[in-house]
């Protein structure tokens, strides 16, 4: 009977134990490559080292910091101790030794052309321009021989009680006058008025004023030489009066130093711009 080929099917169990061949999987080990997250673990590596240096710089600030202070404290204690072992400084004498006087003469004081205060603190009559020759001096109709009183000078304004408290104010000083006629109705007034000037520029205000108030009329205007802010003016419309000639006017004001000028002219026929600035320009020529 051929039954007992059947032995031989152990080799087929062999077939199918190949199965072991599975054991390759312990190469699985490559997994850890999944570990490429702890690179984002380098953050938190990178936030920290700034952190530890941070505060090593504020730890060295702090001792600089405190060395300097107590180099300071240390500088100004050695600093006592050094003034502490000296003596004391003598001070210099009170007393100067008496200086050699200068020998020779001084130097001559100056003239009263060259010293313009000198001239001014004189006779401030002689300052005023000479008048023509042939013309009529009325100077007394003014003043009392070439000098006007704080009361006469005051009485030539409209109100005489507020000019002379302003003039009292101004520091009123003195007041030099000339005045004449030529022919039967030219006539010329010359006045110097001078101040103290001791707290402001009377001089320079009081003429501002003149100024100020000629604007009121229609004119014609100029401007004195070598004066700044001296004007010359002439009325254009004569002043009329009953019973009496109309009557053209000229006016010139202008200051230099504590002396004020002012010129009137009046004529029954229109004035020249020659003749109110050539009085102006000799007047001041003269101060």
């Amino acid at each position: 009977m051929e039954v007992t080929e059947i032995p031989e099917a152990p080799p087929e169990v062999q077939e199918t134990s190949e199965a072991p061949e599975t054991p390759e999987a312990p190469e699985t080990p490559e997994a850890p490559e999944t570990l490429e997250a702890p690179e984002t673990s380098e953050v938190p590596e990178q936030q920290a080292v700034p952190r530890v240096r941070r505060r090593g710089r504020g730890r060295t600030t702090l001792l600089i910091a405190t060395a300097a202070v107590l180099g300071v404290v240390a500088g100004t204690c050695v600093g006592y101790l050094i003034q502490a072992d000296r003596g004391p400084t003598e001070l210099p004498s009170l007393s100067q030794p008496s200086l050699p006087q200068a020998g020779g003469k001084g130097p001559q004081p100056l003239s009263a052309a060259q010293d313009r205060r000198a001239r001014t603190d004189g006779d401030l009559r002689k300052l005023l321009v000479e008048r023509p020759s042939g013309a009529r001096d009325t100077t007394s109709a003014e003043g009392v021989d070439g000098w006007m009183g704080l009361d006469a000078y005051a009485d030539g304004y409209t109100r005489p009680t507020t000019a002379y408290s302003t003039l009292i104010d101004d520091e009123f000083r003195r007041a030099a006058v000339t005045s004449w006629q030529t022919g039967s109705t030219h006539s010329v007034l010359i006045r110097l008025v001078q101040y103290r000037q001791e707290d402001r520029l009377a001089a320079r205000e009081r003429v501002a004023d003149e100024l100020y108030g000629e604007a009121e009329y229609d004119t014609d205007s100029w401007s004195v030489p070598g004066t700044g802010d001296g004007m010359a003016y002439v009325r254009k419309q004569p002043e009329n009066k009953a019973g009496y000639l109309p009557m053209y006017t000229a006016e010139a004001h202008a200051w230099r130093g504590d002396i004020a000028m002012q010129i009137f002219v009046n004529d029954s026929r229109p004035i020249t711009k020659e003749k109110i600035m050539d009085l102006a320009e000799r007047q001041m020529e003269r101060l």
